[in-house]
């Protein structure tokens, strides 16, 4: 099998760097000779994602945080089309967040990457697939692995993306500090949310997360329920809340029994629109990254990507 590693020497601010050599060394010693490409700059994963897919490479493992996942998962596809529809997926998460392993309940051991990796077991999983305006005013789209949301996310996102001194006590605890200084002088945001054909709600909303994975922001188990195989998003608002709330439920959410909160609803589908009923910037965060602002719709993508887990 011809397989190329995707690895991202910035995340989990610069960790990874040192520890390349002992992963691909690991890699080999587990599925023989690997191809390592470094990226430099934010969307260098897709072009070498895509690049690697189309030289014939069979699997690609990412090796980074969600952003770098989020990017060779992109990759994959190139305007919706699949660029090599054989080919599987796998990561070893080094990053910040490391929240869509915990889905799969991998890692966070190199070793324990490894074993998954070579032990060749695949499971085909769905992608969400965003329309969005991106900053400079356009149309864009985006793919997303795990968990894409609007609200305090984005602005969460774009903190810890920026931190420097907090990534040093470790991914959890960066998120954690990012969403309480972020949530001091956030305000609820009113939108129109649609999902399919059963619900259409304006909400003030504080964080709104459209869901294939289960966990985001560094832990938080957003999404209990949700599977990511199932065709279907899991949709999550917070609504209504005072940061007063906010601060006393944050504990709820890592533990995911924040559900039952009446400023919580909860509703599936598989497509979403979000439009914002005001003129000011929703944010969007799709898997750690911060593409965008609403409008937007999620729509699924079943059964879109194969991946070793």
């Amino acid at each position: 099998m011809t397989i190329t590693v995707i690895a991202n020497p910035k995340s989990g601010g610069g960790r990874t760097a040192k520890r390349l050599g002992e992963i691909s060394e690991k890699l080999e010693a587990a599925l023989g000779p690997v191809e390592l490409r470094t990226t430099d700059a934010q969307g260098d994963a897709i072009s070498l994602t895509r690049t690697s897919l189309r030289e014939g490479s069979e699997l690609i493992i990412a090796v980074g945080g969600d952003g770098t996942v989020n990017e060779c998962v992109n990759g994959f596809y190139d305007n919706g089309v699949p660029v090599n529809a054989g080919a599987e997926f796998g990561l070893i998460m080094s990053g910040t967040g490391g929240d869509f392993r915990r889905t799969f309940d991998l890692g966070p051991d190199i070793d324990d990457y490894v074993a998954t990796l070579a032990s060749g077991a695949t499971r085909t999983i769905d992608l969400g697939c965003i329309s969005y305006v991106g900053w400079e005013g356009r149309d864009e789209t985006r793919l997303f692995d795990n968990i894409s949301s609007f609200g305090l996310s984005g602005i969460v996102d774009r903190a810890v993306n920026n931190a420097k001194i907090s990534k040093l006590f470790g991914g959890t605890f960066s998120f954690y500090w990012c969403t309480l200084t972020s949530m001091l002088g956030f305000k609820p945001q009113a939108v129109r949310i649609q999902v399919d054909d059963h619900f259409d709600e304006v909400l003030n909303i504080n964080n709104a997360a459209i869901c294939n994975g289960q966990y985001f922001g560094g832990g938080m188990w957003i999404a209990p329920t949700a599977d990511p195989s199932d065709g279907t998003f899991e949709v999550v608002v917070i609504k209504d809340a005072t940061f007063r709330d906010m601060l006393k439920d944050t504990g709820s959410i890592y533990e995911g029994t924040h559900l039952e909160n009446p400023r919580i609803v909860t509703t599936r589908g598989r497509r979403v629109v979000a439009t914002p009923v005001n003129q000011e910037d929703v944010l969007i965060d799709a898997d750690g990254e911060t593409p965008g602002k609403l409008p937007a719709t999620f729509e699924i993508l079943p059964q879109a990507l194969t991946i070793r887990c």
